[in-house]
């Protein structure tokens, strides 16, 4: 049997009973224990389990059926639960907090305050461990996302352009200030689409599926919503970007493509202060 995956989910067999819970086969790992807090109601030997197995305070394996915020080779952020003379530690959901060496912080690091890490295991110690220089764990190689694919992201840091974001737990993306119409923060896990990839291997990306479906989707969206406001929508094509998202959730430039599409369909006539619906 192959050795224990530390740090992630692992499906191990219930070999043992014991007062103080049950031992799982961790294989050429020797047996692993699930204290019996975790121990799911009805287990017995001969019972497969989907566990999280790390390390208890005596650096033993042990396995638990809590699920952490993340897991080993992945990007998180993380609240600083207490500092000491060696680091940080991270509340990660488990019982025993995740360490951040001094050494793998940016800055010096606050209870309290919560910062974007990459968890991985340390070489030396075999133990795991977080590091807020996630630069380092982000990956060389070039993405191959076609335009309009949709990511995962964890916005990472903002910037003069916009928000840097780490794109499906592997790669640097940006999000740009003049293409986001939603409120975002460093740490929010968001759906995003590519643009497309650059040169360096980065990718810019943008919070709105782009294409005709988007604009023909909200094309419907505009028709029934004047249907339903007696023909007519003072938001207009002049209408600032902020109102036109917060009214209709949608950029200004799907706004607009919609407002046109509707136009050259003779269902609209545009007026000074609004539009309105042919036939109202």
């Amino acid at each position: 049997m192959s050795h224990i995956q530390l740090g992630k989910y692992n499906q191990l067999e219930v070999v043992k009973e014991v007062d103080f819970g049950m031992y799982l086969d961790g294989g050429e790992d020797g047996e692993i224990l699930l204290p019996k807090r975790y121990v799911p109601e009805g287990c017995k030997p001969g019972d497969m389990l989907n566990v999280f197995i790390y390390l208890d305070m005596d650096e033993r394996l042990v396995a638990t059926t809590l699920h952490p915020y993340v897991q080993v080779g992945e990007f998180a952020c993380l609240e600083v639960a207490w500092v000491n003379q060696f680091g940080a530690f991270l509340d990660w959901g488990l019982m025993k907090d995740l360490f951040v060496p001094f050494r793998e912080q940016k800055m010096k690091m606050v209870k309290g305050n919560r910062y974007i890490v990459h968890v991985h295991l340390d070489e030396e110690s075999y133990r795991i461990v977080a590091s807020a220089k996630v630069e380092r764990y982000l990956s060389k190689e070039r993405p191959v996302y076609r335009a309009g694919e949709e990511v995962e992201v964890l916005v990472w840091q903002k910037t003069d352009l916009g928000f840097k974001v780490i794109a499906d737990n592997r790669f640097s993306g940006m999000l740009f200030h003049n293409e986001i119409f939603q409120t975002v923060e460093v740490g929010m896990k968001l759906k995003a689409y590519v643009k497309h990839v650059r040169e360096d291997g980065k990718i810019d990306l943008q919070l709105q599926p782009g294409g005709t479906r988007k604009v023909d989707d909200f094309t419907e969206v505009l028709l029934q919503y004047l249907k339903d406001h007696d023909g007519y929508s003072s938001i207009h094509d002049k209408t600032d970007a902020e109102t036109i998202y917060n009214t209709f959730g949608v950029s200004k430039k799907t706004f607009k493509k919609a407002v046109g599409d509707l136009y050259k369909k003779h269902l609209i006539v545009l007026e000074e202060e609004g539009i309105r619906l042919l036939g109202e």
